[in-house]
């Protein structure tokens, strides 16, 4: 099989891409509502020894201590550290502030996670300075949040992340065409996005360490290495990415409704429903990399009446979370006790992004159990696992 990039040639449009990461997100909110924690060490993440950190503050850092840590070495290593268990609600508050603030500002912007956003300002030049654009943004998103934030502004969406990196903590760095290569030469290859604990073991065992080295192996071993994921890795140790910024609203929910055969009033029976609902619609995100900060419930009465609550909840796509939120949901909804003819279930507040954020409240056991259940039913279909409590509709 012959990789696209035989020649070592990818064409690809000139672009300027933005990249946006608030700096060490949930730390800055925490020292936002307490200020004696600056300067002070700071770790985020569950309270039990089973827990793993979230985040954790450049002071912590440098005792070793790192995202995804178990909180038991956080704190053999940080004794003196102030830990805090986090609050989801308040960060999602404060993301949703710098996303309105870059709404109002860029003609087009991708919310990539709960703290980084990209925004395609491509042909701003003839009107702006994109670098002084970009700075003046982030000085807003300072004085209207007080929150520490970085951009990179470069050619595309991979060395304007990577830029965003460099210019940590709290800076700005434009990276041009004319300088991407020696620029990602010099860099470990950690820094290229997509490259995983596991990734960086074999590439470091085969002595590709730095991106310089990565970008001379021909394509092709790379493809015979890591198949199609080594010639994207390949593309972006070469500067190359042509993925675009996708607008923010470009999908804006997910959802799934049913109506019955006959009207039911039946509260154990539409709890049921819901959850088979939302197991569904929780997968359907997780294979999509997508977390949901909102959830409604409508049911429409036998009368054709219809009635919708919703519900702004922390970024999640876990059941348990969205199955407990969709239940109180329909007890608050459900006030004329007349029959229903349909209900149904709608995700929305979509973003990018994998399910870090309920590491405050969920054991690495429970996500890896997460992982394999998803494995499993990508493998051989969604029904093949359900809870006990939705099993009936397996065929729905």
């Amino acid at each position: 099989m012959q990789p696209e990039t035989d020649n070592h040639i990818i064409l690809q449009p000139m672009r300027t891409i933005v990249h946006l990461d608030l700096d060490s997100f949930f730390v800055s909110a925490e020292r936002l509502r307490n200020p004696k924690l600056n300067g002070k060490p700071v770790i985020i993440g569950g309270m039990s020894d089973r827990g793993v950190v979230a985040s954790c503050s450049y002071e912590a850092r440098t005792y070793g201590v790192h995202s995804a840590m178990p909180m038991r070495m956080a704190r053999q290593l940080c004794k003196d550290a102030f830990f805090i268990r986090g609050d989801m609600e308040t960060y999602s508050k404060y993301s949703d502030i710098v996303t309105d603030i870059i709404a109002e500002r860029a003609p087009v912007y991708e919310k990539a996670s709960i703290d980084e956003h990209y925004l395609d300002l491509t042909g701003m030049d003839r009107f702006f300075g994109c670098l002084q654009w970009s700075k003046e943004l982030r000085q807003t998103i300072i004085k209207e949040t007080g929150l520490p934030i970085s951009f990179g502004l470069s050619v595309n969406k991979t060395v304007s992340k990577i830029a965003t990196g460099e210019a940590k903590p709290n800076g700005g760095l434009q990276i041009e065409a004319p300088v991407v290569q020696p620029f990602l030469n010099p860099l470990p290859i950690s820094k290229i996005p997509g490259v995983g604990q596991k990734t960086y073991k074999l590439l470091t065992s085969m002595g590709v360490e730095r991106i310089e080295t990565l970008k001379e192996i021909p394509p092709f071993m790379m493809q015979n290495v890591l198949g199609k994921a080594g010639i994207e890795l390949w593309k972006k140790a070469n500067g190359i990415d042509n993925s675009p910024v996708i607008r923010f609203s470009e999908r804006k929910s997910i959802s799934a409704e049913t109506t019955f055969d006959h009207d039911t009033a039946d509260m154990r029976y539409l709890e049921e429903l819901i959850v088979h609902m939302v197991e569904k619609l929780a997968f359907e995100l997780r294979q999509k990399q997508k977390l949901t900060g909102n959830i409604s419930v409508k049911i429409k009465y036998s009368d054709f009446d219809t009635h919708t609550i919703q519900k702004h909840i922390t970024y999640t796509s876990f059941d348990h979370i969205l199955i407990n939120e969709a239940k109180e949901l329909l007890h608050r909804l459900y006030t004329r006790r007349m029959m229903i003819r349909l209900i149904g279930i709608k995700l929305s507040r979509l973003i990018t992004g994998a399910q870090q954020l309920n590491l405050f409240e969920n054991t690495p056991e429970q996500i890896s159990l997460y992982m394999a259940m998803d494995k499993i039913r990508h493998k051989f279909g969604s029904h093949v696992i359900r809870r006990a409590a939705g099993i009936k509709w397996n065929s729905i």
